[in-house]
């Protein structure tokens, strides 16, 4: 499971900003490649968030704790971005964590050496505000599919938005993520099947 860094600094030019062969050599001397099995924690309470992490493989939850129960708070596959914003932002602990669920590959992007490139580099400043963009944007759904939408239809959207977690998560996490039981996903899923 390994990806040459080369690729993954062009996955994210592409995905995020254009860029030059310089400016990808750039990004790619930010770029660290970590590596994590199943089950093995890739960010613990009481940590400081220090990297901006984009899963190149693998699948990563994202979860905290209140009154003693376990809350999904994100769930990411390839292509997608993790990061606990505020601890990264306040260089405060953070009380999110991030798990894998699948041996997993990460290539950090560490905020301190991405604002050092970015200061003299107008396509690694637009790539650093889209990531975050991203970032606020994926939360802002999160926030409004718990909040305006029925079971069945955030289970719908989350199918459509992403589908890659629906079918590799865990039950008991996407349950979590929708903010429902797994007995309501069960029957959502059924019923979503039947129709």
């Amino acid at each position: 499971m390994k990806f040459p860094t080369r690729d993954i600094a062009r996955e994210l030019a592409r995905k995020y900003s254009t860029m030059t062969h310089e400016e990808l050599d750039l990004l790619e001397s930010v770029l660290v490649p970590m590596k994590f099995a199943k089950g093995e924690m890739i960010l613990s309470e009481g940590q400081i968030c220090r990297n901006i992490m984009y899963v190149a493989k693998g699948l990563v939850r994202q979860f905290y704790f209140k009154n003693d129960k376990e809350l999904t708070e994100h769930l990411s596959v390839e292509g997608g971005i993790v990061m606990c914003i505020e601890s990264l932002f306040r260089e405060e602990p953070t009380q999110l964590q991030a798990e894998a669920l699948e041996p997993t590959l990460i290539y950090a992007l560490p905020k301190q050496k991405l604002e050092e490139v970015a200061l003299h580099n107008v396509n690694m400043q637009i790539l650093y505000r889209k990531i975050l963009e991203e970032s606020l944007i994926l939360s802002q759904v999160h926030a409004d599919l718990v909040r305006f939408e029925s079971a069945q239809d955030r289970y719908k959207k989350l199918c459509k938005l992403m589908p890659q977690v629906v079918m590799r998560a865990p039950l008991i996490y996407v349950a979590n993520y929708l903010q429902m039981t797994p007995e309501t996903l069960s029957r959502v899923r059924t019923a979503t099947l039947m129709e």
